[in-house]
């Protein structure tokens, strides 16, 4: 039995509407102002929120602030309940994330109705997100195997050869194969993160109340970041010199979490040094402009043909058997899946044989610090 929720200060509102869901089949709850309304949310934990806005103390929009801000009632739907009067009111509360409201006085048809949409949405986003779930486990079953048995075998190889020859093996061999080891295992474990990162992407792709979450987050200073990133990187590939990071971004914040937008930096950073030769540069441009950081990182690897560019796809690496790629080609579709997920803009132009340029946007705000 789903469970509903009726917060109103109206005791005739209280009564009427709990008798008609209940009369529906419904479990209902209710509550007579904002601040008891949020308490009895987290205690049953209903299916649906009904709301009035005009309360005395804690309003109906802080009401849905306060539930949106958790992760356990961030995705219930949530109905307003409001007076005609104050109908030009309900932009700010679909701007907060309100799903739907209805003007008092409403109809018996108009209450179920209203119920009745918000299970068929979320139904349907449900069933995105299972088909976005069966589509990438599809594709683990082929690829992720693969993968694990390629990493495994080096890890098991090298500890074999240790094994058989622990007598004779040199201290410096030993050390090598070590590395050899180390090496594997970090490769190993990258994989497996950018299978869960990617698992995550889809899933919150197909969720509205999710994306808006998301959205929420803030990165202060991200080209101080930028900077933090590819020395990192660079230090990784042993190319100090071989990076130029071109202009300064100060006091803005991006719409996004300091995990995500390291994460992008890091797989297009590690894309751009894998592919390029050591001695070329990687060459980073970053400004700001119209609300949005745009960034630009460029190499002078091999490059990729327009079609190869076309069919970016998770799970994809391009011509596997003439160069040797490590991962699974999911680094490139994360970066630019996350990007999409916080509405910026991105593009890749290449040319075969001559490197490659990814430029992407993100939305940002100047503030003061």
């Amino acid at each position: 039995m789903k469970k509903i929720l009726v917060i109103d200060d109206a005791d005739f509102i209280l009564e009427s509407t709990a008798a008609l869901l209940k009369f529906e089949g419904y479990e209902v709850f209710t509550a007579s102002d904002g601040a008891l309304g949020v308490k009895a949310a987290y205690q049953v934990k209903p299916d649906l929120v009904l709301c009035d806005i005009s309360m005395p103390e804690m309003d109906g929009y802080e009401v849905l602030t306060n539930l949106r801000a958790s992760k356990e009632m961030a995705t219930v739907p949530f109905i307003f309940l409001t007076a005609f009067t104050e109908k030009q009111n309900m932009r700010t509360g679909m701007e907060k994330g309100a799903d739907d409201y209805l003007i008092k006085p409403y109809t018996r048809e108009e209450l179920i109705a209203a119920i009745e949409a918000q299970w068929k949405k979320h139904k349907n986003i449900e069933q995105r997100v299972q088909e976005k779930v069966e589509e990438v486990g599809k594709s683990i079953n082929y690829a992720l195997p693969h993968e694990f048995r390629t990493v495994l075998n080096q890890v098991v190889g090298s500890a074999r050869y240790l094994g058989h020859n622990a007598k004779d093996v040199e201290p410096e061999e030993i050390i090598e194969l070590a590395d050899d080891i180390v090496s594997s295992t970090k490769r190993l474990m990258r994989i497996t993160e950018n299978f869960l990162v990617y698992i995550r992407i889809e899933s919150l792709a197909a969720n509205q109340d999710k994306r808006r979450q998301l959205r929420q987050a803030r990165t202060d200073e991200p080209a101080a970041m930028l900077v933090d990133v590819a020395t990192m990187i660079a230090s990784k590939f042993e190319r100090y010199e071989d990076i130029d990071i071109v202009g300064t971004v100060e006091d803005i914040s991006i719409e996004m979490s300091s995990d995500s937008f390291h994460k992008i930096i890091d797989e297009l950073l590690d894309n751009a040094f894998k592919f390029s030769e050591v001695g070329t540069k990687v060459t980073l441009e970053v400004g700001y402009d119209d609300r949005k950081l745009s960034l630009s990182i460029h190499d002078q690897g091999r490059g990729m043909s327009a079609d190869q560019i076309a069919n970016i796809g998770a799970y994809r690496q391009f011509e596997r058997q003439m160069y040797e790629q490590q991962g699974v080609g999911l680094g490139l579709v994360i970066a630019k899946r996350l990007i999409e997920l916080h509405d910026g803009d991105f593009e890749i132009v290449s040319e075969d044989g001559n490197g490659t340029t990814v430029t992407f946007t993100i939305p940002a705000v100047s503030y003061q610090p």
